[in-house]
């Protein structure tokens, strides 16, 4: 549980007095929800996050920009429920992460579903390192916490929040849920390398707009997309496998599916079937996904 007693003033953080005042407000709502009994709290933050967060964020127009320009074609009525539902699985997914212990639970006997369990199983089996691509889809840390508490030395990748204040019980609230924690950057790296080259496995998300990334498609539009997991995965012979975490009707279980690895080529070439692959999925359930972040901004 995160920390949320007030200071009287905020400690010295390269952040502003803007920042310090939005954490103790998420603080003070993190903690009520989390007084709350677990299946009242996460379908009660998807609330919050949907009616309230997501309007003073201005999620609703950019999420129909999205749409517009991936699925144009997209019914009306269509659109209006995945503005509501897009946010609410967000909020879900937030308090979940700050559910620790609880969440762990709930994922500790989730079977692995999909053709590529088979080959997951025989890496872990002969410490071969494996690199896991999921994306901003249902709850991306259900698959970290269900596979952690299998025995799978399972590491993960995280950009810190530009929030410094919020940024230290985020990283408390995910650490919470297995470990080690990459941060992005040199130490980080050095680190997160160390722990592959060892035979570890490395949970990755690869559906955001990096600014030094290749041009590939993502719904048929041009996506700024790191290569850095099929990188990694080409020069320590690591398998890359598409893993997700889908979250079901009740709101508060979850699929496990491990899609079959993808096959070794180019950095490109693998780097787009990571994208094909999630399209896929998205299109499945397209309510599950982050809509919100600006994938493809020009």
């Amino acid at each position: 549980m995160a920390h949320t007693d007030t200071p009287k003033s905020p400690p010295q953080k390269a952040g502003s007095w803007g920042q310090w005042l939005t954490d103790r407000a998420i603080r003070t709502v993190i903690w009520l929800l989390l007084a709350l009994p677990y299946r009242w709290r996460v379908p009660l933050c998807g609330w919050v996050m949907a009616r309230i967060v997501a309007p003073l964020a201005g999620w609703p127009q950019r999420i129909r920009d999205n749409l517009a320009l991936t699925l144009p074609d997209l019914p009306a009525a269509q659109i209006d429920r995945m503005v509501a539902r897009v946010p609410e699985n967000i909020g879900r997914t937030v308090i979940e992460i700050y559910s620790g212990a609880e969440f762990i639970a709930r994922t500790t006997e989730l079977p692995l579903t999909g053709d590529g369990v088979a080959a997951l199983e025989a890496a872990h089996a002969a410490k071969r390192p494996v690199i896991l691509a999921t994306g901003h889809f249902g709850n991306y840390d259900a698959v970290r916490a269900a596979l952690i508490a299998r025995g799978y030395s399972l590491g993960a990748l995280y950009r810190p929040m530009s929030n410094p204040w919020f940024n230290d019980h985020y990283v408390q609230a995910i650490g919470t849920i297995g470990q080690p924690l990459f941060e992005r950057g040199r130490q980080g790296m050095g680190q997160m390398l160390k722990h592959l080259r060892g035979g570890g496995m490395l949970g990755i998300l690869p559906d955001q707009r990096m600014q030094k990334g290749v041009k590939l498609t993502f719904f048929g539009k041009e996506a700024l997309t790191a290569l850095s997991a099929a990188d990694m995965a080409l020069k320590y012979d690591a398998m890359l496998i598409p893993t997700y975490a889908i979250r079901q009707p009740d709101g508060l279980s979850f699929q496990i599916v491990v899609d079959p690895p993808i096959p070794p080529s180019t950095p490109e070439i693998m780097t787009q079937a990571l994208n094909d692959n999630l399209e896929r999925l998205i299109r499945q359930y397209p309510e599950q996904w982050f809509w919100i972040h600006r994938r493809w901004k020009p």
